[in-house]
């Protein structure tokens, strides 16, 4: 796993929770979390995501431990005390902690993952990072591809050709190009080098 996230923990911290009682609430909010990770996530980040939640009284009954949402694992704890025992479980058996993120604000979870080097973090702020990263996506979606279409034209290569070639002749000789300087601007200078090389 890349990913592992506390699921109610990371609820209550957005305030999906906040009043939400009983199956068919908790339901609808465990939904609201998979549709967000699922926009939020790139497909190979989703594949290496876990989403845990506790599998207490409220939980439906005859609830699959495992399933699968969108490439997203879902660990439902019924055979554990709560779902940090889980948790715990899976920093443990993490064969790259050190590329290992756990997502809680529980600090029985961040010890566990920091004793295995994992990096861990605040609910609520890794769900300011991921909106931060989704509103960056949409703004470089948003801009204009001014990439030239390949393969450009016989038009196109005679233009750019022509835009690169040697500069003609000035009026005194040396060549001349388009300055962005005012005319006349470090003139002094080239003065001063031709009259050390008399």
């Amino acid at each position: 796993m890349a990913l592992i996230i506390d699921g109610y923990n990371l609820l209550n911290a957005v305030g999906i929770l906040s009043g939400a009682s009983g199956p068919g609430n908790l339901q609808r909010a465990r939904g609201a979390l998979l549709n967000f990770l699922a926009e939020s996530l790139p497909l190979d980040q989703r594949k290496r995501t876990a989403v845990i939640f506790d599998a207490g009284p409220e939980a439906p009954r005859g609830l699959p431990r495992i399933v699968s949402d969108r490439e997203i694992t879902i660990h439902f704890a019924s055979q554990y005390d709560d779902a940090d025992a889980l948790i715990e479980e899976l920093i443990l058996a993490d064969s790259a902690p050190r590329s290992l993120t756990v997502v809680s604000s529980d600090h029985r979870i961040q010890r566990a993952a920091k004793r295995r080097r994992a990096r861990s973090i605040d609910s609520d702020r890794w769900y300011v990072e991921i909106l931060h990263s989704r509103q960056n996506q949409a703004n470089r979606d948003s801009l204009p591809d001014n990439k030239p279409q390949l393969p450009l034209t016989a038009t196109d290569v005679d233009y750019w050709l022509s835009k690169f070639q040697e500069a003609p002749p000035n009026d005194d000789g040396r060549e001349f190009y388009d300055s962005p300087f005012p005319p006349g601007y470090a003139d002094d200078l080239l003065d001063e080098k031709s009259e050390e090389e008399d």
